[in-house]
């Protein structure tokens, strides 16, 4: 069963006054492109996501993002100091610079500094941000999970897209075969007519080189191989699509001999019906392709 590499999934969680909100998205990538939206501060998070998708994904550019909110109600609150020294030092850069203008400004009290965005913080013990890290952490492996069942019921879908266009591959190449049929009559009309004017023309032709050299043309405008190799190619994608273990790249190269097959096969053709039907077969192999690059 094929998975897509587009999906999405969101988990949120708590501990304590701690909320968090994981969201994870992707889209077709040749590899594996992790891009990581982390808060600091969480011991091994970064690690523990990259082995994570490492270890369940394959390909996809991948986007994880992590978003923490504290409920504050009811905490107690400690000041940061580094925050408090930050602030201190903007307060005395202010100063100088009014009173290097001639300006006087008043004095911030000790409640004008607390009220600055970061000074005054929810304390957090030391053993509790461990436990915290731990429970972030552990809601890692539920969101994959929902990911990756986004992911298959996604590759659900195109599986079936892909098994009507190799239908239709099928249908072609079977109709291919019946037009180059029809085409040996057409085709030996052509080089007899070809062959008369060439004899009546130069009087000194030599006849079985004639033969020969027409012959040669007939050989090269056969495609009975192209067809041969586009049956092949169809049971090997049938049997790509059974496969259990991410195949897209290797689809991708088969729609690549897919469609060399059908180029050859209308330059070869030199008859309007099979031409037709080669480039009936270039679009829905091009329609197949596109959506392969979406598949794992």
């Amino acid at each position: 069963m094929i998975h897509s590499m587009t999906a999405y999934a969101t988990r949120s969680g708590s501990f304590d006054a701690t909320n968090w909100t994981w969201e994870i998205r992707s889209l077709n990538a040749r590899g594996l492109d992790i891009r990581l939206r982390l808060p600091d501060g969480i011991d091994g998070l970064e690690q523990a996501v990259r082995t994570t998708l490492k270890a369940r994904l394959t390909r996809g550019g991948v986007t994880v993002s992590l978003k923490l909110s504290r409920d504050e109600q009811g905490q107690d609150l400690t000041v940061d100091e580094t925050q408090l020294d930050k602030v201190l030092k903007a307060l005395d850069q202010v100063q100088d610079r009014a009173f290097s203008l001639g300006v006087t400004l008043g004095q911030p009290t000790a409640a004008d500094v607390l009220q600055q965005r970061g000074v005054m913080i929810a304390a957090v013990a030391e053993a509790d941000g461990e436990a915290l890290s731990k429970a972030i952490i552990a809601d890692l492996d539920p969101l994959m999970d929902d990911f990756i069942a986004m992911r298959k019921t996604e590759g659900e879908g195109l599986s079936q897209v892909l098994v009507g266009q190799i239908d239709t591959i099928e249908n072609l190449t079977a109709e291919a075969a019946t037009a180059a049929e029809a085409r040996k009559d057409h085709q030996k009309k052509v080089l007899k007519e070809a062959f008369d004017k060439v004899v009546q023309d130069v009087s000194e032709a030599d006849s079985a080189r004639l033969e020969q050299e027409l012959a040669l043309i007939a050989v090269k405008q056969d495609v009975t191989e192209e067809i041969d190799r586009l049956r092949t190619h169809v049971t090997s994608a049938r049997d790509m699509l059974k496969e259990s273990k991410p195949m897209g790249r290797k689809f991708d190269f088969l729609t690549q001999e897919f469609n060399r097959e059908a180029n050859t096969l209308c330059s070869k053709a030199q008859f309007k019906d099979l031409t037709a039907i080669g480039l009936n077969l270039k679009a829905v192999i091009d329609q197949m392709r596109e959506q392969i690059q979406n598949v794992e």
